[in-house]
């Protein structure tokens, strides 16, 4: 096992950030290309309402991830700065403009998210399944990776998402259990490992991810790992949390390069098929790359533009 879960580097999280945090500025054709088609079909994105960093790099790439369900969540996460409320509408046409501008873009493969939406009966997974259906129907060979929430741990609205068939299943268990709480107060850890369990029993290739510098421990980092592997996880993201606003949780420690790579190795060591790690990385940050390591995924790319 490797040593980075027992020892301790941690930075002062004050004054600037470190050199290593770096994000482009949004530009270029591809990104105008990809901005067009996404205000054009009236749809939402997490890039713009989480206000990633590295959305100017992979609109320039022709890609975006997609947010269904709206763009207000039910749940008041302490580092997520998507917009928190009550929705007013529920837009049963969205599968098929979601269908169609991937259609459009041309992906190769494509990553769809949501907000909660706990208000619905069923949590937004009937639209989760259009969504899913109309985009392998239209585009048939683009591989689809969905991102979604823990639909309350209700196993039949899972299973109807997992049956819609997306290529890869994402959930993620964002932080260590000790901080669970704080990090996502209207989630669950065990539960989010329960859909995870779930998912990758029934043939789903799974994936999850943490932010790291948001309070938690190296010990406990190397616990979620074993807990996730254990779980069925096989792709794996590990990124720096970045403060969105004051009212969010704060920066704990910046983590070092040095470090993330400690942990891909320790995540490798355990079993992962595929480990992306590093300060800018995000869930779907570059997720074709992360998706070629696993089997039957080899030959996954994204448009070149």
């Amino acid at each position: 096992m490797s040593d980075c879960a027992t020892s301790s580097s941690i930075l002062p999280a004050q004054g600037r950030k470190p050199s290593w945090i770096r994000s482009r500025l949004p530009g270029g054709p591809a990104y105008a290309e990809v901005r067009g088609i996404v205000e054009g079909h009236k749809l939402h994105t997490v890039c713009q309402s989480a206000e990633c960093p590295n959305m100017g790099e992979c609109w320039n790439r022709g890609t975006a991830t997609f947010m269904i369900l709206g763009n207000i969540c039910t749940r008041a996460c302490g580092f997520c700065a998507v917009a928190t409320g009550r929705p007013t509408e529920l837009d049963l046409d969205e599968p098929r403009r979601v269908a169609e501008a991937v259609r459009l873009m041309k992906l190769k493969h494509v990553v769809v998210t949501s907000v909660n939406r706990d208000e619905l009966a069923d949590g937004g997974a009937g639209v989760w399944a259009s969504t899913i259906r109309a985009i392998k129907e239209s585009s048939p060979t683009t591989t689809l990776e969905t991102l979604t929430g823990d639909f309350k741990g209700k196993e039949e609205l899972l299973r109807l998402v997992v049956d819609a068939g997306p290529d890869i299943y994402n959930h993620n268990l964002e932080t260590v259990e000790r901080m669970s709480r704080a990090v996502r107060p209207q989630a669950s850890y065990e539960r989010s490992l329960e859909v995870l369990r779930r998912a990758s029993s029934w043939g789903a290739v799974t994936k999850s991810g943490l932010m790291l510098g948001i309070g938690e421990r190296k010990p406990e980092i190397a616990d979620a790992l074993r807990r996730l592997r254990d779980a069925g996880v096989q792709i794996l993201t590990l990124g720096q949390y970045l403060q969105p606003a004051r009212q969010y949780l704060p920066v704990d420690r910046w983590v070092t390069p040095e470090e993330f790579l400690e942990w891909k190795s320790f995540a490798e060591e355990l079993g992962f098929a595929s480990v992306a790690s590093g300060p800018m990385v995000r869930s779907s940050y570059h997720a074709d790359e992360t998706a070629k390591v696993v089997p039957g995924f080899e030959g996954v790319t994204l448009r070149t533009t």
